[in-house]
């Protein structure tokens, strides 16, 4: 900011007439507004329930959230799915397919059981739409049986279901099919040849033929299987890789035909050799899932090797094609790190290039976000329910962790920031921290540069005090410092209850008596009901935490859209 605005805000600020706070407890409702209460007890704004099947589709209800059970949580996102199929189920659909297809998501699980309610409860053109949309949601062996386990507990198999499954598998290139029949055979009680007995596809070709028959009766019922056809010849591998009785059959097979390791069996994947064959050709998001395997098995430790994967983790075009979710990556990097698995007991020494190179791979999932030159402060719930259960059913990812990462791909692009940290205990005190990062207000700045490796910031966020959840202190802090913002960013779960003055009211107080316009996100890391944004208010917008596009939306929306 030139001294000529300086000037001219402080002048603005002198000559505004002084108003009547408005200050309602968070315990309360602003009288007036249809506030609801609150998974806390505290009294927020319900969201829509198109905005609340956003979240699920994003963020799931696998593990709940620090307040509610999951199988609460799941109950309350399929009602509000309800309303909004009795509303316009075609959108629905059209909704599922876009969260699905576009990666927004870290898991497909949340879309395929939506997918599956609509088959099941939306009205004709609705189940239509569904059925149709079949393969686009369900892409793999495994996205379709979650999808048929979850159809079975809600509708009967009627001709528009079979129709749809057996379009599944004769829409499919014979040779992906054969791969997807191979790599994923069975999930969930389901198996390819449950698929196939209930849906009684008619073949598309001969090639879908021999596959069929391969599910349903195995190998030795194709004839002439010594003559291997094109669309088969991955099934033919198959079978001689299951056959295999060493390390060197299994590292020529591989070494022939480009083998990936789910086609390896279990006794050859503790196999440093295997895995070095297998690395040249392993898909992105199975090289992520394996690092640990690969370090500890000596295949990644230095050399080319290394800068294979690094190379492959710096590019933008691989992770997109792959739909490599950044909530994914960080996983991969929390565990890496760690150099422990979560469960088992193998260990490993992380290798600093590739700890790196996860890092870079983090902020390249997201879409590509344009620096807005606005002054932006960004606000991080630390508080209690902040810490309960894990994203999305993730390892280790839990609403705060997720925050603090989120977070930094705001600090790596913009350049005026500042980011605070905050939470209440019942007093609106807290004492400071073994850390150091809290002052007695409750509120206090988090150091947090742009050239600060991810894991570091994880671990600097794991270990901060915590308290209640009061969602005004970013605002209040502002204007008692007179700092000037043009948009907050509020990180959280939205259930706040400890202060005595709303988040909308302190953002209303900041604005007249600094004489900015200043805008407020809130990113809600939760899959519940909630907002601290008002829905009256052109100038808050409530966006979904880890959807691939949330730090794009929140740059356009600071940047005036």
């Amino acid at each position: 900011m030139n001294y000529r605005e300086e000037l001219k805000q402080y002048i603005n600020i002198r000559q505004r007439p002084k108003t009547p706070v408005v200050s309602t407890p968070q315990s309360q409702p602003i009288p007036g507004r249809n506030q609801r209460m609150n998974n806390a007890g505290g009294f927020a704004w319900k969201i829509s329930p198109w905005a609340r099947l956003d979240r699920f589709l994003i963020l799931g209800s696998e593990g709940g959230t620090f307040y509610v059970s999951e199988r609460r949580l799941t109950i309350q996102n399929a009602d509000a799915l309800l309303n909004c199929l009795a509303e316009d189920g075609v959108r629905v659909v059209a909704r599922i397919v876009e969260v699905s297809e576009g990666g927004k998501a870290a898991k497909n699980e949340p879309a395929l059981f939506a997918l599956a309610l609509c088959t099941a409860l939306g009205d004709p053109s609705t189940r239509q739409a569904a059925l149709a949309a079949l393969p686009r949601v369900a892409r793999t062996g495994t996205h379709l049986f979650h999808f048929l386990g979850y159809v079975d507990n809600a509708r009967g198999w009627g001709r528009g279901l079979r129709n749809a499954v057996a379009r599944w598998y004769n829409g499919m290139e014979a040779g992906k099919l054969a791969y997807q029949a191979v790599k994923y055979q069975q999930r969930d009680g389901w198996s390819h040849r449950d698929a196939l007995r209930l849906a009684h596809p008619t073949p598309a070709s001969e090639a879908h033929n021999g596959i069929f028959r391969w599910i349903t009766q195995g190998w030795e019922s194709l004839p002439d299987h010594a003559e291997v056809d094109e669309a088969l010849r991955l099934i033919w591998v198959y079978e001689q890789a299951s056959r295999a009785q060493t390390e060197a059959e299994i590292v020529g097979l591989i070494d022939a035909h480009r083998l990936t390791w789910e086609f390896v069996p279990s006794d050859f994947l503790g196999s440093a050799a295997v895995w070095e064959a297998l690395l040249p050709n392993l898909p992105l998001t199975a090289l992520v899932r394996n690092l640990a395997r690969m370090t500890a098995n000596g295949v990644l430790r230095s050399g080319d090797r290394v800068d294979s994967v690094v190379a492959r983790l710096a590019d933008r075009e691989q992770i997109r094609r792959a739909r490599l979710h950044p909530l994914a990556v960080l996983v991969a990097l929390n565990t890496y790190q760690r150099g422990k698995g979560v469960r088992g007991s193998l260990t490993w020494e992380p290798v600093r290039q590739i700890v790196d190179a996860l890092d870079t791979a983090f902020y390249l999932a997201f879409d590509n976000v344009e620096p807005t030159g606005k002054r932006i402060m960004l606000a991080l719930d630390v508080s209690g329910s902040m810490v309960g259960p894990e994203i999305a059913g993730m390892p280790g990812i839990t609403p705060r962790v997720a925050a603090a990462a989120l977070a930094m791909t705001t600090a790596r692009t913009e350049k005026e920031y500042i980011v605070t940290i905050f939470s209440a205990s019942g007093k609106d005190t807290m004492t400071l921290g073994a850390t150091g990062y809290f002052a007695q207000s409750g509120i206090s700045t988090f150091d947090l540069s742009p050239r600060e490796r991810l894991d570091d910031v994880l671990h600097r966020t794991n270990n901060l005090p915590f308290g209640g959840t009061d969602c005004a202190l970013p605002m209040l802090y502002a204007l008692e410092r007179k700092l000037p913002v043009d948009a907050f960013v509020v990180y959280t779960d939205s259930e706040t209850w400890a202060g005595t003055m709303h988040p909308s009211q302190a953002l209303v107080q900041y604005r007249e008596q600094m004489g900015i316009n200043a805008r407020l996100i809130v990113v809600g890391m939760t899959s519940n009901g909630f907002t601290i944004a008002d829905p009256n208010d052109p100038d808050m917008l409530d966006v979904v935490g880890f959807s691939t596009d949330t730090p794009q939306v929140i740059s356009a929306f600071i940047g005036g859209e």
